[in-house]
């Protein structure tokens, strides 16, 4: 049977989390802290006593005296070096279940950036493909940037579920309409984007139809169309409005 890995952001790496998921079978895949505490596994007891349950402590110092490896991969969208050491260890967090915990530093032409530290459940993973695995996070990044920064998700004042559901149902109609129409309307968007000329031989892009139409609708009264009495949302009566126009 194929196991089912759940990607997860540092966030929710908390033991609660991690051990739900195992339980269900899962491999869990994620980024921690990067001051986690790990313990490398106890030597065999041959003395009196209870035996140990941890054996010594990863300092910083032991994983810097990890056997450590380079190589090139194409991750979260472009081509990136990196410097990685990994080992099978005991998560103390995890009271003392086995791990594989891999120390990345990526690289570029001003150096090294800040050290990452991933976690995996499944310590048949290799440390590379630990981080292949832990890269395709990536596809959901540009998403959650939208709803929390384009879509105003982050300034959310709605008190209620019903209207927050009917905000974000909106809010995704607006974004998904001018990514439709640059996908499937090449050729009948075309009036949408005469409002920059000197883009005239550029792609159409969903975000040059959006200017496009906020060039057009940004005189609507849209919120006029919000009726007190039914507290219902719809356009105005067109006939009533011709009606009201020739009387003028």
């Amino acid at each position: 049977n194929n196991v089912v890995t759940v990607l997860a952001d540092s966030w929710y790496m908390r033991r609660t989390f991690i051990q739900s998921r195992v339980n269900k079978g899962f491999t869990v895949i994620g980024q921690v802290r990067i001051d986690t505490v790990f313990y490398q596994l106890p030597k065999a007891h041959t003395g009196r006593g209870r035996p140990r349950k941890y054996g010594k402590k990863y300092t910083k110092q032991d994983i810097m005296n990890l056997p450590v490896e380079t190589t090139t991969l194409k991750l979260y969208g472009r081509e990136q070096t990196l410097r990685y050491r990994s080992a099978v260890a005991q998560a103390r967090f995890l009271k003392g279940q086995l791990v594989r915990f891999v120390w990345c530093e990526f690289e570029d032409d001003k150096g090294k950036k800040r050290p990452r530290l991933l976690l995996s459940t499944d310590i048949e993973l290799t440390a590379l493909q630990v981080i292949q695995a832990y890269e395709k996070r990536w596809s959901i990044e540009p998403m959650f940037n939208q709803i929390k920064n384009a879509w105003g998700m982050k300034q959310a004042w709605q008190q209620t579920r019903k209207v927050l559901h009917r905000w974000v149902h909106l809010i995704a109609l607006g974004y998904v309409l001018p990514q439709l129409l640059a996908i499937k309307c090449h050729d009948k968007v075309e009036p949408l984007l005469k409002h920059a000329p000197w883009q005239s031989h550029t792609d159409t892009t969903a975000g040059r139809i959006r200017m496009g139409l906020l060039k057009y609708f940004s005189h609507v009264r849209v919120r006029d169309w919000w009726c007190m009495k039914y507290r219902k949302f719809q356009p105005p009566d067109t006939n009533k409005l011709a009606e009201f126009e020739a009387f003028l």
